[in-house]
């Protein structure tokens, strides 16, 4: 889920310069724990399970970062936020980082002062109706009333939609997934929409799943990932080669169950240096050299991560498409590690 800009982007970014000068990685190392923002509840992505832990795709981000940092996957404090509250959290220091499906965009990165540290999923805007309403295409939605999440790209790329077909809607504003899903189950509005990962995740937990269909029209690109602070560049390297490493992994067939063997060393320096067991990568981070091996043990490598929570065998029951490794056709890609 993406947010606008409108609510004080000044104010933001000051707040974000100065929450970025102490050094956001000396302050997690010192409170033994990291605070990650997440969303308030999107299964497959972050939500607690009956025993109020957190899983999910977005959850097993801010854990390998955790175990890197802290050699803990667990050492991690889950804040959620909204799609209007997730900004300020991050600018004001409330929250180290933010895993939250947000989309990077140029407004909040240049005029946010956030750095986006990678993409974690590739994702496009959709379009969800009961099957009963009878709609094949999102052009044919004239005059439909549609739950929206405030604050968000989705709102702005909504409107674009409908102007550019010459066709009207009645918005029906919602400030978290949750109170989407009800008024959408109510009949309150006629179509959900927001990225077609979320809807598939929301889809996934209705009573009678095959009474919705998920109309064919992308609208946008919203490429997804975690974000720091701009100014703190230590941190945000901690992240981003975090995330790099779960990606590096599974191109190089790094997984949970030989990580073991492979730490021991192999006949590739690639993987020997990703694991620590040559060169001096965790020094230049400021972590120990099994910082990545450690990264990728709190949940498996990223291939793992997806299938484990919102695959094909899952509820959720995405396919990799674009998110497919680079060497499969996809645009998931790491820098190398060297």
């Amino acid at each position: 889920m993406k947010k606008s800009v409108f609510f004080g982007a000044l104010t933001v970014a000051g707040l974000a310069a100065g929450a970025a000068a102490a050094g956001t990685l000396d302050d997690v190392k010192a409170r033994g724990k990291l605070n990650c923002g997440v969303t308030t509840g999107l299964v497959g992505f972050a939500a607690p399970d009956a025993n109020g832990e957190w899983m999910g795709f977005d959850v097993g981000i801010c854990r390998a970062v955790a175990a890197a940092v802290l050699g803990d996957p667990k050492a991690v404090e889950f804040v959620p936020t909204t799609g209007k509250t997730r900004f300020t959290a991050l600018a004001s220091g409330e929250i180290d980082v933010l895993a939250r499906n947000t989309t990077w965009t140029f407004s909040r990165d240049v005029d946010l002062k956030f750095t986006f540290v990678g993409v974690n999923y590739y994702d496009g805007q959709g379009f969800m109706v009961p099957k009963d309403l009878g709609v094949s295409s999102a052009k044919e939605l004239d005059g439909a009333t549609v739950c929206i999440q405030t604050g968000t790209t989705t709102e702005l790329n909504l409107a674009d939609f409908f102007r550019s077909n010459n066709i009207s809607y009645e918005p029906v504003p919602i400030e978290t997934n949750a109170e989407a899903q009800q008024q959408y189950l109510s009949g309150a509005c006629d179509v959900y929409t927001t990225d077609a990962s979320g809807l598939a995740a929301t889809r996934a937990t209705f009573e009678d799943p095959a009474g919705h269909v998920l109309l064919p029209e992308i609208i946008s690109k919203e490429p997804l990932g975690p974000l720091v602070r701009h100014g703190d560049d230590n941190w945000g390297d901690v992240v981003r080669w975090s995330l790099n490493a779960l990606v590096t992994a599974e191109e190089l067939g790094v997984t949970s169950a030989n990580i073991g063997e492979m730490a021991a060393g192999t006949n590739n320096p690639e993987v020997n240096r990703l694991l620590g067991t040559e060169g001096t990568l965790g020094e230049m981070l400021g972590l120990d050299a099994g910082w990545a091996k450690a990264a990728i043990m709190a949940g498996g490598n990223y291939g793992e991560l997806f299938e484990g929570n919102i695959g094909e065998s899952t509820p959720i029951g995405l396919a990799r498409g674009l998110n497919a490794q680079w060497t499969n056709g996809g645009l998931i890609y790491s820098p190398p590690f060297r």
